[in-house]
């Protein structure tokens, strides 16, 4: 096993690595050199930060995939006293196997490849033991001197509860409202908003202001809500995915792997764990 960085040994030091970003733009590859994140903030510093943020999980990892910062709400998340306790250690010591494997490929991707995960619709447990909602990013750092990658750093916001209709502005009302009883039909984004009278532009941005997430990301947390409590059930795994708005089964498990982090086979298997919330009464709790 390769020796624990100085970061991880002593968490006061810590290096001043750049979040260096390559993300895929249709066909062509692009360096990205942001600063306004992070830019070259000590890390423990933005740990600190995030620790006055008890809906926001926020990491960091050396290359090897080993948290070496963490803010207080991922440790208590995961049943810890506090940050120390998970320092030096891997997802798959945490997690259980199935999701410990998915978030180790996921985390392997941003160190090998520098492909930052921007806003992934995720669902994670609250403390309460529920499943709850969350969009994560993860991020590359890129050490000054080499350029090479030497970690990550990333973090998951909690969604905010679906508003209850009557505080929903019409045109979003109308909108929600179809997707969440119709998230079966192949349903066109672009043409709910013509039929509520407003633009793509002005639904996603209202959107966003309101649920932290666009229509289409709305489309996909309702139809896997569906999926996670129909696989509680004895429907085939088909069937599920037809019920749900996936013609091609292959689509579905690839991504209800992405959301949840295991395949809709293994989550049957493990049994459901916490209850999901359905479309119908998603957001009553947190």
């Amino acid at each position: 096993m390769p020796p624990l960085p100085a970061a991880v040994l002593n968490p006061s030091r810590t290096p001043r690595a750049e979040i260096g970003i390559i993300t895929q733009m249709g066909t062509a590859t692009q360096a990205i050199e942001p600063r306004a994140a992070l830019g070259s903030m000590p890390i423990a510093l933005a740990a600190a930060l995030f620790d006055r943020l008890p809906d926001v999980v926020f990491f960091a990892k050396d290359a090897q995939g080993r948290y070496t910062h963490a803010n207080r709400t991922l440790a208590l998340r995961l049943g810890l006293r506090g940050p120390q306790q998970l320092i030096g250690r891997r997802v798959g010591d945490l997690f259980p196997s199935a999701l410990g494997e998915s978030y180790a490929a996921q985390d392997q991707r941003v160190l090998r490849r520098g492909v930052a995960v921007v806003d992934q619709l995720e669902v994670h447990l609250l403390p309460n033991g529920d499943r709850g909602w969350c969009l994560t990013c993860k991020y590359p750092l890129r050490e000054e001197s080499s350029q090479r990658f030497v970690g990550l750093v990333g973090l998951s916001r909690d969604l905010p509860r679906l508003p209850e209709k009557h505080v929903l502005p019409a045109a979003l009302r109308q909108v929600i409202s179809r997707i969440r009883s119709a998230y079966a039909e192949p349903l066109s984004i672009a043409a709910l908003a013509s039929a509520a009278g407003i633009s793509m532009d002005q639904l996603e941005r209202r959107m966003r202001q309101l649920l932290g997430i666009g229509p289409r990301q709305l489309l996909v947390r309702t139809r896997i809500e569906a999926a996670m409590q129909a696989l509680a059930g004895e429907q085939r795994i088909a069937a599920v995915a037809q019920a749900c708005g996936y013609s091609d089964q292959s689509a579905f498990a690839r991504q209800f792997k992405a959301v949840v982090g295991v395949s809709p086979s293994e989550f049957r298997t493990k049994g459901p764990g916490p209850r999901a919330q359905g479309p119908e009464e998603a957001g009553a709790r947190r």
